[in-house]
């Protein structure tokens, strides 16, 4: 049971990660981190700390552990922010993250044949909601929460912006045709303003249901399911990007990662595309 001031502290701390312009989601974890601690323990300390990161490992994957010890970690970094002289135990302590298996290949990213046929089929069946659905998400790089928020006035503008509460600035940029073939299906709507992505009542589609219908679609027309969701098209186009421009700064810029690390991970092939290359490559 958490106490008033680490409730209080706990709403402070939420407003001081929206500001960081982190994720919906990630915002979420993190907060639910802070709360798994202090269900646990009353004291934040560098002993309970330790016995917590036990708890974690013991109890939950890799992964899940990692991200519920990010959480704790930027807690910490926020308290020392605040007021530093109060933390002087925790200064310079941090929990360590455990370390994860890498993979030299990605397969759960949509392939550039599959991502096509998805675009052919759905332009096929007259579907052109869920058309440009997918184009937006392959030709912007944009996140499904970025999606939703487009409307017909920045088709003309050929950009959308997009700030953050801390004020930077994330530009999201629509490529000339896919800017032109959309304003035409605005026309053919008679729709002048307003959102691109809606539902039947006129509302903008929800992320959940975007993700739910990709994976419709995606079983409609035989593709594998586990690559079509929201953000593996944003990965499509980091590698595309990649293979046509080799210039990573500049897509950390067009993608909104704040460091270039964050970036490096759409360098990785899957594995059909390393073995692909491998076949190409190797004739001896």
């Amino acid at each position: 049971m958490m106490t008033a001031r680490q409730e209080a502290s706990l709403l402070d701390f939420e407003i001081y990660l929206k500001k960081k312009n982190l994720s919906k989601n990630t915002v979420t974890a993190y907060l639910g981190s802070v709360r798994l601690y202090f269900s646990m323990y009353r004291i934040l300390s560098v002993e309970n700390l330790g016995r917590f990161r036990s708890y974690l490992i013991s109890h939950y994957r890799p992964s899940t552990v990692n991200l519920r010890i990010h959480g704790l970690n930027r807690y910490l970094r926020f308290l020392l922010e605040q007021d530093e002289e109060a933390w002087l135990e925790l200064k310079d302590f941090r929990l360590i993250s455990v370390k994860l298996q890498k993979r030299s290949f990605t397969d759960a990213v949509i392939s550039n044949e599959d991502y096509e046929t998805l675009k052919r089929r759905l332009k096929e069946d007259e579907n052109d909601l869920w058309y440009f659905v997918v184009r937006f998400l392959g030709a912007t790089g944009a996140r499904v929460s970025e999606l939703v928020q487009m409307k017909v006035e920045h088709l003309r503008l050929g950009y959308l912006d997009l700030y953050s509460k801390g004020g930077k600035l994330r530009r999201v940029y629509f490529p000339d045709a896919l800017s032109a073939e959309a304003l035409a299906w605005c026309e053919r709507r008679e729709k002048k303003s307003g959102f691109l992505f809606v539902n039947k009542k006129g509302r903008p589609i929800s992320s959940r249901g975007i993700h739910c219908q990709l994976k419709h679609y995606a079983k409609k027309y035989g593709i594998d399911a586990d690559t079509v969701y929201p953000h593996s098209f944003r990965h499509r186009f980091a590698i595309n990007f990649l293979m046509q421009f080799n210039d990573i700064s500049l897509l950390a810029d067009l993608m909104g990662h704040e460091n270039i690390e964050t970036t490096r991970i759409y360098l990785t092939r899957s594995s059909k595309e390393q073995q692909a290359l491998l076949d190409e490559l190797i004739t001896w």
